[in-house]
This record gives C-alpha cells, structure tokens and sequence, in this order.
C-alpha cells in the first residue's frame, strides 16, 4: 500500500520521539554500530593515507627510473622453478650493454648492497651507528636518483677507476659520526674492517616514513666494493630514461639489449626482471585492497552486533508499546503505518550511530594519520558507504520486529498491561 508524505513525516518524527525519550538505551543500542562504521572510517583514511604516502615516495625516487634485478621485487622464492633458480646474475656487462645500445637511456648504474652478519658497522674516533648499509655503485648514481650534496663531492670517475678508499656518507651516519659542527671531509672513518676517508654527505632528504633510504648509506666506488667483497657477484641496475616520455622506448630498448647479451632464445621469456614506477604502484595496490579486505572483515563483527542490538531493542519496545499500537489499530492506523513506524525507529537509531561513527572515524584517522606523518585523507566514498550500511543494519534488524507489531491483534493488543 503506498505511504503518502505526511504518513513517513508523521512515522519519523514518532520514531526520534522514542529515541530522545530513552536516550541511554538508545545509545547503547548504537554503540556497535558507531564502533564498526568508526572502525571502517578510520582504517579507511589510514589506509589512503598510506596509500598517498607510499604513491609520494615512488615518485619522489624518481618517475623515469626502471630498476633491473635478477627477480621481481615481489618474488615468492620457494615457488621458483628450476630454470629461474639457474637464472645468471645480473653483472657489470649488461649496464655496458645498456649504455651502448639504449640511445633513450640517459643514464645506468649497477649497484650493490653488503648486509654483514649482524649489521654493519661504521666508527669515528669514540663514536659509532650501527647498521649503515654500505653501497658501490658508479659516479652516475646521483644522476638518476637527482641527488643533492649537502658537503663535498660524489665519487668520481678517478676513484671507480683506482679503486680507491673513499666514501659518500648519508646524512644520518654523518649525523651520528660527527656532532658539535665537526667537518666530516677528509675524515678518515671505519666501516667494519676497512678504512675511508670521507669525500661527501648527501643532503638529508624527509620522507614520509622516517629516514629516507639514502640516509642510512654509506657509498664507495663500485671497484672498491668488488675488491674488498669479491664474493658479492650479484648487481642490480638502476636505469634512467631521458625523459619521462621516453619511458616506455627505454624498457623496450634495455630489453632487447639484455635479451643479446644474456643471449635469451626468441622463444624463452626473459630470465631478468624490470620494475617501473607503475610495477611499484600496483605492488601498493594490492597491499591496501589487502588491508581494505581485512578492515571489512573486522568491522562485520562490530556492525553486525550492532544489528543484534537494534533488533533486540526494537523487539523490546514492541513488547512495552502494545497497548499503544492495539490504540493505533483500533483509530484505524494501516500495517502499513505500524511497519513504517518501527522500520523508522531502527534505521534512525542505526543511522544516527553511523553518523556518529563516521565523524569519530574521520577524527581518529586524521589523528593517526598525523602522528605517522602521512598525507591526510577523508575518503567521500567511504563515508558514503558507512553511512548507508549503518542505515541497511537498522532496515535489516528492524523489519522483524515491525512485522510482529504490524500483525499484532487489536483486540487482544488493548487488553495487554
């Protein structure tokens, strides 16, 4: 039967009637639904602001850069097959390679890690920081990573070629080597066994998730590197197009050129990886819509005992209002107007503690989100989507108990004390 206006005006403003006039019961009653709509809310902001962060970092380490490394970053080592296991390292020749046949690459650089067991160690006169970790690469590498120089100079040409016992040093090794204005170049330092004098100090870059990466290394020429940890053969590659337009035609370009160095069959698929900015985008994709699943999941629970204790109120307030409803039906009110009644009195008890979870969810998540530093971000949709599913609990739990109002017998409703 259909509901004329002034019938769902009349039915809304008895529901918010009853709801002010208990208002303790009504507040608990919507506690799980603040709770769990909240809870969505808050993880979602979070998450986008995540999300923004990591996006940001990707970006600032450069949109015209590729990395080649032997796997994919995302690589799940014990379902290798034989053949990727027996893969080659990438080496100083495919960067050769690369610089020869890629007129669209501007620069490439091959570098590497050394992970001492137990961290390394880097010591100046009484102090030390712990756990740097020590880099060789090329003179190119501030180039494709368009880094800046806070004192001194980069490694050069001369010192890759003589092999010498020099190093660039991050900003925060510099930092904690280094205190009171003291001038760390032409220093000579100590990383684990080996002695370098200091020739630079990158300039220290903010990121949003504490010390950037580059704070934390220590850089000598690559040469250096193979002579002193001859049994690190692994390299990966940093390659840096011309520009960003020319991003698609480099990847192409290193990808045959390796493909003949690494003398890869016409039929075989390539046995080295290439990660681009888009690789990494997709890589933090699939770890928010993780994270987004798992938040769902989560604050079920909340809303779903929210949608209990709306059905459990509004099957007591049948029971107390069955007088008043056997009076409606007896002055002539429809089923109708009875099911409206109490279908408006759930989705507005569940409703307002959507709201309620909404703002407090938008609060919390700029609050985190601050204190971790991250982007601040209030997803629209999202507080959309709290807000209609804070209202679908209350129509779901609601239509039960408006059900059995509606069928109650007038008669028998006016006895009832």
């Amino acid at each position: 039967m259909t509901l004329t206006p002034v019938e769902i005006r009349d039915a809304a403003l008895m529901a918010l009637s009853s709801l002010w006039a208990n208002k303790l019961r009504s507040f608990l009653t919507i506690l799980g639904v603040m709770v769990g709509v909240g809870s969505v809310i808050a993880m979602a902001s979070i998450v986008d602001g995540l999300q923004r962060a990591a996006e940001e970092e990707v970006s600032r380490r450069g949109t015209n850069v590729m990395n080649i490394s032997r796997f994919a970053p995302n690589t799940d080592y014990s379902e290798l097959s034989e053949e990727e296991r027996n893969r080659p390292h990438i080496t100083v020749g495919e960067a050769l390679a690369i610089r020869e046949n890629c007129p669209s690459v501007a620069y490439v650089v091959p570098r590497n890690h050394y992970f001492r067991s137990g961290g390394n160690e880097a010591k100046y006169k009484n102090r030390k920081t712990e756990r740097p970790t020590l880099m060789g690469t090329w003179p190119d590498y501030i180039a494709v990573w368009d880094k800046e120089i806070r004192a001194g100079r980069f490694i050069s040409d001369a010192d890759e070629q003589f092999r010498l016992m020099v190093c660039v040093l991050g900003a925060a090794v510099a930092d904690a080597l280094f205190e009171g204005g003291e001038q760390p170049i032409g220093q000579e330092i100590r990383v684990n066994d080996d002695k370098f004098t200091v020739i630079g100090v990158f300039e220290n870059v903010e990121s949003n998730f504490g010390n950037d990466f580059d704070d934390r290394l220590i850089i000598i020429p690559l040469s250096t590197y193979q002579k002193l940890v001859p049994w690190e053969k692994a390299l990966g590659l940093d390659v840096k197009a011309v520009s960003r337009d020319k991003v698609e035609r480099a990847e192409e370009e290193v990808i045959s050129a390796l493909r003949i160095y690494r003398k890869v069959p016409f039929n075989k698929p390539n046995n080295f990886a290439i990660s681009t900015e888009e690789t990494f985008r997709e890589m933090i994709n699939d770890i928010t819509n993780i994270l987004y699943i798992a938040a769902f999941v989560i604050t079920s629970v909340g809303l779903m005992v929210g949608g209990i204790g709306v059905m459990n109120i509004m099957l007591v307030s049948v029971t107390e209002r069955t007088r008043e409803i056997g009076v409606r039906k007896a002055i002539g009110a429809k089923k109708s107007n009875i099911v409206l009644q109490f279908l408006t009195e759930a989705m507005t008890l569940s409703g307002t503690g959507g709201v309620i979870g909404v703002v407090g969810g938008i609060g919390l998540g700029v609050v985190i989100n601050s204190l971790f530093g991250f982007p601040l971000a209030v997803s629209f949709f999202w507080m959309t989507i709290g807000f209609i599913v804070a209202v679908s609990v209350g129509l779901v739990s609601g239509v039960y108990p408006a059900i059995k109002a509606a069928r109650l017998d007038p008669i028998e409703a006016l006895r009832y004390e």
